[in-house]
């Protein structure tokens, strides 16, 4: 089982396509500064960490056109 859910992910986002683009960005975020938003993630990967953090409503982002 994945957690969290992609079902539950796509509450928060638009698309897959910014789904992964959010996840990918702060999973180098996370891996150059070793910085966590959450304690205790499931996830021991840093885009599982980051769809964590997404889920949690700890990573906010903004659609520029």
């Amino acid at each position: 089982m994945i957690y969290p859910s992609v079902d539950e992910l796509l509450k928060k986002v638009d698309s897959k396509y910014t789904l992964v683009s959010i996840a990918s960005k702060r999973a180098r975020q996370m891996r150059e500064n070793d910085t966590f938003l959450i304690d205790k993630p499931v996830s021991h990967k840093f885009v599982g960490t980051a769809l964590e953090e997404l889920n949690a409503g700890k990573i906010q982002f903004e659609r520029v056109k």
